[in-house]
């Protein structure tokens, strides 16, 4: 801040003024920026299949791609402990096929992914299978990690 004097003609004295420089006030929102993208890229990357946003470990099977990413698909993580998530949010059994009801009705075609912990019991994977199915989803899979 660079501050001095103005030559003041009814006193006499000078009058001080103040010239602000912004360059450091920029320098900080750009680091600032560069912050908040690369957390937020961090955040969208941690994800599972960047829907969920939960870690489930999945079950070793073979590799067949099916794409997890776009309109027509639904992520449904079913942690170890027999909770389900979709979109980050935990969802009671109701609420999911309120979900499911929403999904069909937007796109028949809709797949639904369902990403169970292999610690899940088979029969929790089945009940939200058929509560897709009820819902009128047919395109139903089960995401496995591929052998290595």
């Amino acid at each position: 801040m660079a501050l001095g004097t103005l030559p003041d003609e009814e006193q006499g004295d000078g009058a001080v003024f103040a010239e602000i420089n912004i360059t450091p006030l920029t320098d900080i929102f750009l680091v600032l920026l560069i912050i908040f993208m690369v957390t937020s890229s961090v955040i969208v990357q941690s994800g599972v299949s960047g829907q969920s946003g939960v870690k489930v470990n999945l079950p070793k099977g073979s590799k067949t791609d099916i794409s997890t990413q776009g309109p027509q698909t639904l992520a449904v993580a079913i942690l170890s402990d027999g909770r389900i998530v979709v979109g980050g949010q935990v969802l009671s059994q109701d609420e999911l096929k309120a979900r499911f009801t929403e999904a069909a009705a937007r796109s028949a075609d809709t797949t639904v992914i369902v990403q169970a912990d292999s610690g899940v019991a088979h029969g929790r994977v089945v009940e939200v299978m058929e509560l897709a199915a009820g819902a009128g989803l047919e395109r139903l899979a089960i995401a496995t990690q591929g052998q290595q």
